[in-house]
């Protein structure tokens, strides 16, 4: 017999008659989800009702459009889950999340996903540790990298010779860490320029301007660096010093005029002393040379005479040898010798004639010559070396005519 006919079993109706189902069948999905609202109504806020009433009773006390708490709840719930999802946070490549609870340090934070609990109970704040930062001392950058008017109240120093000067220092820092560079100082960025101007002034007011300005720009730097690093880690500034560099140093601009005058004046200063180096030192070799020239031509000259005295007293001991010998020929010898050194230098002429007495003769042709050329002494010398060097032949006379051309 069908379900559906007269006076058929009505328990086995499939969509269940509520009001008689049999208790040991299977539970309603209808029910089920009516139940779960209920829970969920008792959980939010909202009125069970009472029993197990008919479904409209059912659903009057688990989902009602009048009951207003249930999606509040529902809207506080998404609230909720809202909030702890701003806790998720991504730190950088190159930075440190630096977490706090209540303003207090909590932990820092490396580069990747993190979640911390949301505001205001704790924050989290982003510090880029690889970043080259610049502090100016002294000047500030215009734009494009170029200098701006120095700042003399930064920039005028005192030098150990109590002279002003004009400074102008760059330097490049980074953050170290990043706990102590965002607690242990009010202004760490403020804190560097301080410690970079006490540094500088240090360095250079123990140092001379002529110093400063010219060999020890370097020096000057390498010293400042190392005061400014440790007032920033006496105070725990969290930043290390990468590089310090003197930009220019120059005196007050109101006294370069004379400066460079100043300057001018050392430059020609020293190039004179270059110039009479260099002339020293081409004048000094020759003047070296030309002595030992004369030294040696002394030396020579010594060496000369003292041969020619050892060969004069070689000879003269030689010559008394034999003039104990023989002393009536060694005399002869020497007078003929003697006279003939002294007549061939002589322009006159001697003429032994036999039977006779001696005759003078005297050229009086050459000698006039000679005395006709004595405004040209070089002709004069070239004319008696001819002379001298020709022989003079005198014509044969017997003494007679000779006596006769004498009276």
């Amino acid at each position: 017999m069908a379900w559906n006919e007269p006076g058929g079993p009505q328990d086995k109706d499939p969509w269940g008659n509520r009001s008689n189902k049999n208790k040991n069948s299977p539970p309603d999905l209808d029910e089920m989800i009516r139940k779960m609202q209920k829970k969920l109504g008792g959980l939010f806020g909202g009125k069970s009702g009472g029993g197990s009433g008919n479904g409209g009773g059912e659903r009057a006390a688990g989902w009602t459009p009048s009951n207003p708490l249930k999606p509040i709840g529902i809207l506080a719930a998404i609230g909720v889950l809202v909030w702890l999802a701003t806790g998720i946070y991504i730190v950088d490549e190159g930075t440190r999340g630096v977490v706090t609870r209540f303003g207090q340090y909590v932990d820092t934070t490396l580069p990747g996903p993190h979640w911390h609990i949301p505001a205001p109970i704790e924050a989290v704040q982003n510090v880029n540790v690889e970043q080259i930062r610049t502090a100016e001392i002294g000047y500030r950058s215009g734009g494009g990298g170029a200098q701006a008017g120095a700042i003399a109240s930064e920039a005028l120093m005192l030098t150990k010779d109590e002279n002003i000067i004009s400074v102008k220092f760059a330097v490049q820092y980074k953050v170290k860490d990043a706990r102590d560079y965002l607690f242990n100082t009010r202004d760490p960025d403020e804190s560097l320029r301080q410690a970079t101007e006490s540094a500088v002034r240090d360095a250079v007011g123990k140092n001379n301007m002529d110093f400063v300005l010219k060999e020890g720009r370097t020096e000057i730097a390498a010293r400042a660096s190392e005061l400014i690093q440790k007032t920033l880690d006496r105070y725990d500034a969290g930043l290390q010093v990468t590089s310090v560099n003197m930009q220019d140093a120059q005196p007050p601009e109101e006294v370069q005029g004379a400066f460079l005058d100043a300057v001018k004046s050392r430059e020609d200063e020293q190039r004179l002393i270059n110039e009479a180096e260099a002339y020293a030192n081409d004048v000094i070799p020759k003047a070296r040379g030309g002595a030992a020239r004369q030294l040696e031509e002394a030396n020579g000259y010594k060496a000369q005479v003292i041969a020619q005295a050892k060969g004069e007293a070689s000879r003269f001991t030689q010559v008394l040898a034999e003039y104990e010998k023989s002393p009536k020929v060694m005399r002869d010898r020497l007078y003929i010798e003697a006279m003939e050194s002294v007549m061939s230098k002589s322009s006159k002429v001697m003429v032994d004639v036999k039977g006779g007495n001696n005759l003078l003769y005297l050229p009086l042709d050459r000698m006039t010559q000679r005395q006709a050329t004595a405004g040209n002494p070089a002709a004069g010398a070239i004319q008696q070396d001819q002379m001298l060097d020709k022989p003079i032949t005198l014509p044969q006379t017997d003494s007679r005519a000779r006596a006769r051309e004498q009276r």
